[in-house]
């Protein structure tokens, strides 16, 4: 009963004037962020990190979880009126959304999306405050071997995640654990790696990580590719849409089916709670299924609004899921978790097994964002707004990049006011972006670093308290479950990797 009074009194602060102003802007800054192709949501609570030092936590999260709900929803703007995804888990509603508008339909796919949107990021918020505490609970009885296999079975996930790209994953996810080694040793008070300098002693924080290898490596990947705005405008066509085309037909929605939307938000809960796994994910395993079960397969990737409501579904109720491992074990679901993590931890607060017993009044107003942002703003900023979004794409690319470099800039320095800080966001993000350059997946690096502390402290850990002796984690119950998971789940990602459908015409 109190779990569910605490969460009652998060809606209560939720309603609060300033905190509710935090999730409407929140929720714009994400829905601007996730239809302009080359931002993301994840840019957007990068930038905001800095920030979280001098806000209220309480705020910061709900902020950050209404930029969350938005940029995953909003991509799908771009994704259906230009063929461009806004963000990337929109890539498969561009397969279905851009049919539909070549055939004058486009506000009806924005529609479908929204409304799949709206049910599954409302059910991924209700299944979020379900299964939080009961997977508090179930960590509990982890012990010290169990958690080692856990998180490196996170990590194993996240490297193999990478589909075509699994070796560099691999490197990404190295560098990220050797960058986290920075600093003093996790068992023992002894320098490590600090290169004889008093600066480092305290180790690297996540904020020059965050604001380097997000923010400016953005900037320098779209200041190579030139070009005066984001989209040419011309490639926007100026239709005259009204606000009741946004509101999918009855007919429609019932031929989807109540079963197909709970579905699909189940699908795409349950691969946020995989570690690393994100709204790509989501929506592509959603989007296989609904074709899969489908009773007219052969209307994919000609228009289907049934494609569209099983990824958007999909890729919304991952946000929630993704909060789940991040809460109960410190491990975070995706990337943009990772920075939420980084908000926590910079309030001084560490996620793990008992953090909702102690911090719930603090995470319940987040919840209740979740929520609030999947059943009112989603539907709502489209009736209000949707016939404006698509000049949103042709902003000029000057004024806006210019801009976020001055944020991440200034962000990096007044959020220590260090000048080291703000050098080393430079340093990460010029590392980044070669990275990017030769396709290794930046998440992947960030995953890494989030993680490799604790990998590293609970092996170390767990082979003192056993003489040294490896086997620990081959006969504790807990451990050896985890990596028999880790083992099924190489065997069907990676031997019987999983077919990816054909995607054409889609721009990138």
């Amino acid at each position: 009963m109190d779990y569910f009074r605490e969460l009652l009194n998060g809606f209560a602060t939720l309603l609060q004037p300033e905190v509710f102003a935090y999730m409407v802007g929140g929720y714009l800054i994400g829905t601007f962020f996730g239809a302009v192709p080359g931002l993301t949501s994840m840019l957007a609570i990068a930038l905001l990190l800095p920030l979280t030092y001098s806000l209220d936590v309480t705020s910061a999260l709900v902020a950050c979880a209404s930029i969350f709900m938005a940029g995953m929803c909003s991509g799908s703007i771009t994704a259906t009126t230009i063929n461009i995804p806004g963000a990337p888990a929109s890539m498969m509603t561009a397969i279905e959304g851009y049919p539909m508008q070549q055939r004058g339909e486009g506000a009806k796919a924005l529609g479908h999306a929204a409304l799949a949107s709206m049910i599954g990021g409302a059910l991924g918020a209700v299944l979020l405050m379900v299964v939080a505490p009961m997977a508090a609970e179930a960590a509990l009885l982890i012990r010290t071997p169990g958690k080692f296999s856990l998180i490196a079975f996170a990590l194993i996930v996240i490297v193999i995640s990478q589909r075509d790209s699994i070796p560099k994953g691999l490197v990404a996810t190295t560098l990220g654990v050797m960058v986290a080694t920075v600093g003093i040793d996790v068992m023992q008070p002894v320098p490590r790696f600090t290169f004889g300098t008093s600066t480092l002693m305290q180790g690297i924080d996540i904020m020059p990580l965050v604001i380097g290898g997000f923010a400016i490596s953005e900037l320098l990947v779209q200041a190579r590719k030139g070009g005066r705005r984001t989209v040419d405008a011309d490639t926007v066509k100026a239709e005259r849409i009204r606000r009741r085309d946004f509101i999918p037909p009855l007919s429609e929605v019932r031929e989807i089916g109540v079963y197909r939307y709970i579905k699909s938000a189940v699908i795409g809960y349950a691969i946020g709670v995989l570690p690393g796994a994100g709204g790509s994910m989501a929506a592509f395993v959603s989007y296989a299924e609904a074709m899969r079960s489908s009773k007219h397969p052969e209307r994919y990737g000609k228009g289907s609004c049934e494609g569209i409501a099983a990824a958007e579904g999909a890729n919304n109720s991952m946000c929630s899921g993704a909060f789940v491992p991040m809460l109960s074990f410190g491990i975070p679901g995706d990337p943009t978790t990772a920075i939420v993590l980084g908000v926590l931890v910079i309030n001084g607060l560490q996620p793990g097994p008992q953090f909702l017993d102690t911090q719930l009044h603090l995470v319940a107003p987040m919840f209740a964002a979740l929520l609030v942002s999947a059943l009112v703003l989603v539907p709502l900023t489209l009736y209000l707004l949707g016939p404006y979004f698509v000049r949103i794409v042709s902003i000029r690319r000057d004024v806006l990049y210019s801009s976020i470099a001055v944020i991440a800039l200034v962000g990096s320095y007044v959020a220590t006011y260090s000048t080291f800080q703000m050098a080393l966001a430079l340093v990460f993000g010029v590392l980044a972006y070669v990275l990017r350059q030769h396709k290794y997946p930046i998440a992947c690096l960030l995953l890494g670093f989030v993680l490799g502390p604790s990998l590293e402290e609970y092996c170390r850990r767990a082979l003192s308290i056993n003489d040294g002796n490896p086997m620990v984690f081959l006969t504790s119950p807990d451990s050896l479950f985890f990596l028999l998971l880790t083992a099924v789940f190489y065997y069907f990602m990676v031997v019987r990797k999983p077919k990816t459908p054909v995607i054409k015409g889609v721009a990138s």
